[in-house]
């Protein structure tokens, strides 16, 4: 069973990018891959309760169960050792990664403060998106009360376009509210 995004995608937007951008196949029009979300926890060398709380955050936001991210080299500067919990990050595909996205368009974004639109020039120019969210307590999954810290996480959106421009597309088709240049 497609979500609705998913359903939106097959019906309007794949067949306005096919004509756009000039296709021969269905199957060469840019679509979205995959969505990772991550959070960066500096404090759980410190604090291991942070990891806790992170993890519970992160799965109740993607509806399923991070995997802990652990320092690659030792920096003793930010007395760090190679192998240390650092953080936490999920990676959603298909129905979930869909779902996920139409929240994040069409609830979380619109309850920012001040919102104008997500930067148009976050792009890596392999026609991928990120975006930074500073409080997880924007997300409606998320008990205000319960929270023990407020942290930011990372949303990374991986599509199959070839270019910044064509991402561009697809995202906007798709639902996401850009700035006006």
């Amino acid at each position: 069973m497609r979500s609705r995004l998913q359903e939106k995608y097959f019906a309007e937007v794949a067949p306005q990018l096919k004509a756009r951008g000039g296709y021969d196949n269905i199957m060469q029009v840019p679509r979205l891959e995959k969505i990772v979300l991550s959070i960066g926890l500096g404090e759980a060398t410190q604090d291991p309760k942070a990891l806790e709380s992170a993890e519970k955050d992160l799965g109740m936001i993607s509806g399923q169960k991070p995997v802990t991210t652990r320092a690659k080299k030792s920096i003793s500067a930010f007395k760090l050792r190679a192998g240390v919990p650092i953080g936490m990050m999920v990676t959603l595909r298909g129905k979930r990664m869909y779902d996920f996205f139409d929240r994040l368009v069409s609830v979380v974004l619109p309850r920012f403060r001040d919102f104008r639109g997500a930067s148009r020039d976050s792009f890596d120019g392999r026609g991928n998106y990120n975006m930074g969210i500073r409080e997880q307590i924007v997300f409606p999954e998320i008990d205000y009360d319960k929270v023990d810290k407020i942290r930011g996480l990372e949303v990374t959106i991986v599509t199959t376009a070839k270019n910044d421009d064509q991402a561009r597309d697809l995202l906007e088709l798709m639902g996401m509210p850009f700035r006006r240049a």
